[in-house]
């Protein structure tokens, strides 16, 4: 386990330069002028080129790139941002407690939603609720998160008056922030569920459970249920980085101060260091929950686990038969 944790964590080397490069690439072609939208239309052509100079933006591409590489690779600096000249790192940590906050409740709703949903679909299998939950699902999977947004912010903080609509204070100004992010993948989740479930509950060692006089609610959550977690724990890591770095609008809607709100502000600011250093560090984020979501399934599943020792106890004994080979044709030359 410890070799395959290795494994990929060098192959995460040539995700994140290639993330670094095309996000650099995207923020030098891009057209506006950092320094003129920090100084301002109306600075003289002598004070923009100064800063220019400043900020190292008179270089060309493959320089500025490798220093910036550099500076990362040797530092661990994103760089300053042109606003604030804070340092990237400080300021995008300083919102990403917020995003993770409401990734985690987007992605506990679709939880709460998907998963009994799923179940209850599979177990009762083109009933009026199966119809119907699929339907929503598609729906849910469906909706773009700024309109769900919108019109959960038209329901319950203008018609009804429940919920703050906008801002980031207390429990219930996250409330339609995680609602938006988790009915979509709950919808997701859902699906994944019911077909995992379908697929688990007609194998035979549930009919052997059943016919053992086992209770239906044991067969299907503890002997069904976990057999099928495999596929759904695989669909939650997805979410769960999807909506990392897809709460950009949701965070934009709600004016939730998160990295999203963080970038979107940074890209009509021109301030590019903002957003290649949030960018970056979303994609390490994304990596690190893959590699957590598979070494997550030799723990749900020790069939896996078993499988990996397997292989590994297979290379060694043919390893030793060969060994045993070269030694019995020595033997016999001599």
């Amino acid at each position: 386990m410890l070799k395959y944790t290795m494994k990929r964590l060098v192959l995460m080397i040539p995700v994140l330069l290639g993330v670094s490069f095309v996000v650099f690439l995207l923020m030098y072609i891009s057209p506006g002028d950092p320094a003129k939208m920090i100084l301002g239309e109306m600075a003289e052509a002598k004070e923009v080129e100064a800063l220019r100079e400043s900020l190292g933006l008179n270089a060309g591409f493959w320089e500025r790139y490798l220093n910036y590489m550099k500076d990362i690779v040797l530092y661990g600096d994103l760089g300053i941002s042109y606003a604030t000249r804070e340092p990237v790192l400080t300021e995008v940590m300083e919102r990403f407690p917020i995003t993770l906050r409401l990734a985690s409740s987007g992605v506990l709703v679709s939880l709460c939603i998907g998963v009994p949903c799923g179940i209850i679909a599979a177990t009762r299998q083109y009933s009026i609720f199966d119809h119907v939950a699929t339907v929503l699902s598609l729906l849910g999977n469906s909706m773009p998160a700024f309109w769900m947004g919108i019109l959960l912010i038209l329901v319950f903080s203008v018609q009804l008056g429940w919920l703050p609509s906008s801002g980031y204070s207390s429990f219930s100004y996250m409330i339609l922030p995680a609602l938006t992010l988790g009915t979509s993948s709950a919808a997701v989740i859902m699906r994944m569920t019911r077909s995992s479930m379908l697929e688990v509950i007609r194998q035979d060692y549930i009919r052997t459970a059943r016919s053992k006089g086992q209770k239906e609610s044991v067969v299907i959550y503890f002997h069904a249920l976990k057999n099928a977690l495999i596929p759904v724990i695989t669909a939650v890591g997805l979410q769960f980085g999807m909506l990392l770095g897809g709460s950009i609008l949701t965070e934009t809607i709600f004016s939730v101060p998160g990295i999203g709100k963080l970038m979107v502000d940074s890209i009509k600011n021109r301030n590019y260091p903002i957003v290649q250093g949030g960018v970056l560090i979303l994609a390490v984020i994304f990596s690190f929950v893959n590699l957590a979501v598979d070494l997550l399934y030799a723990y749900v599943d020790p069939r896996i686990k078993s499988q990996y020792r397997g292989a590994k106890g297979t290379l060694k004994r043919e390893k030793n038969e060969e060994e045993e080979e070269v030694q019995g044709c020595r033997k016999r030359r001599s």
